[in-house]
């Protein structure tokens, strides 16, 4: 599946930065989009940090890139070697050549990015497939987005590869970013994660659970919000008079992944689970946060201690959007979404719902169908006049 938007955002990033940090969680499909991005491009230089030959190579990486004389330069797996950053930021003033850095970790837990390369690197997130690339929400919401899981031949085989995927990352995965967790202990905070999907984050009833403190539960929440495994969702507060939520939501963030962690298997397993509205509800989020194409930044969630709530405030454009995400068949207008409308002062509130029709409620709030919201991506990121080759000259033009 060729992943257009994306490719754009490539394009769209280098017409403004000389280095494009393409991050997301391991097995999402960087290194096939870097490697779609660079078939028609002539003169690149890729290395996988994965690999012991291009480890090998960098051992000297000012000697080595230094001395290439290739248009772009792809290094793959970059949090496995930090260091490579100072090193980047001499390169890029002095090269006339562009830098494609590909990392399973955010900008945060990729050390030194954003300190020294500030200015120089522009980041997109490349998350796992959403509805709108595939259209298929059944399948999607059981499977996930991971690619092999979705496109596995049978669901045995997807559920399979997502139970190998939880151990892969928590036996190599985290220890290849620096931090000494025990596998066992991750699995089972990870675990209680799933159980509370969708609820507030209580660190102390957690750390009570495992026998840590609450600093050291934080510690792994963080370091899992930072390999795109979960969504630590941010409670927002509004000049009003009534007592507000201040503690942020959990979320696991592929639907995929969560299900297996419940042990949910099937389809039938999956309608008679009684977190059934939670599931969707995160599902629904993320595929809201994808489609708007939102930062963390700009995503949180309302609620009162009185018990009006609002599942996802989007700041867009200068505008206020509400989402209230309903598992139902017939949506209707509630006193907490109006409390919400005012106590906020939304612009507009969208009840998502998992039928394809969308229809108004009232003023200002619209029965949305999930699979019915059509989010342009390319009126975002349109095409680029600022593809690779008009903005990096070939070697035989700089002779």
């Amino acid at each position: 599946m060729k992943r257009l938007h994306f490719l754009e955002k490539i394009g769209f990033q280098f017409s403004i930065h000389s280095v494009c940090g393409l991050l997301g969680p391991r097995q999402v499909g960087k290194t096939t989009l870097a490697k779609q991005y660079i078939q028609d491009i002539e003169g690149v230089s890729y290395f996988d940090l994965e690999n012991p030959l291009s480890s090998a190579r960098l051992e000297n990486p000012m000697l080595t890139l230094s001395d290439l004389t290739t248009n772009l330069i792809v290094i793959d797996e970059i949090q496995r070697k930090p260091d490579l950053f100072p090193v980047l930021r001499v390169l890029v003033d002095e090269k006339p050549c562009k830098f494609l850095i590909l990392g399973s970790a955010s900008r945060d837990l990729v050390q030194h990015s954003s300190e020294t390369l500030a200015g120089r690197i522009g980041y997109i997130e490349l998350t796992p497939f959403s509805l709108a690339e595939t259209n298929e929400s059944k399948r999607l919401w059981l499977r996930g987005g991971f690619p092999k899981s979705y496109l596995a031949s049978s669901e045995l085989e997807s559920y399979a590869w997502r139970q190998a995927y939880i151990s892969t990352f928590m036996e190599r995965d985290i220890p290849n970013l620096g931090f000494s967790i025990p596998a066992v202990q991750m699995r089972r905070l990870w675990m209680m994660l799933a159980h509370t999907h969708g609820c507030l984050l209580n660190v102390t009833e957690i750390g009570k659970s495992l026998g840590i403190t609450q600093h050291t539960v934080r510690k792994y929440v963080d370091i899992l919000t930072g390999t795109f495994m979960v969504r630590l969702l941010e409670p927002w507060y509004e000049n009003i008079s009534k007592r507000q939520v201040k503690t942020p939501k959990i979320y696991i963030r592929d639907s995929g992944i969560l299900h297996t962690l419940l042990g949910i298997q099937s389809e039938a397993e999956l309608q008679v689970c009684p977190k059934l509205g939670a599931l969707w509800e995160g599902f629904a989020l993320e595929e809201i946060i994808k489609k708007y194409q939102a930062f963390p930044e700009e995503c949180f969630f309302w609620g009162t201690q009185g018990g009006a709530e609002l599942d996802l405030l989007l700041f867009r454009d200068g505008k206020r959007l509400g989402f209230e995400m309903k598992y139902t068949d017939a949506p209707k207008i509630t006193k907490s979404m109006l409390c919400a409308l005012q106590d906020l002062r939304l612009d507009h509130l969208y009840v998502v719902h998992p039928h394809p029709e969308t229809f108004p409620l009232a003023e200002k709030i619209t029965a949305l169908g999930l699979r019915d919201h059509k989010e342009t991506i390319r009126t975002i990121w349109p095409a680029a006049t600022n593809s690779l080759r008009t903005i990096v000259p070939r070697p035989e033009s700089t002779l």
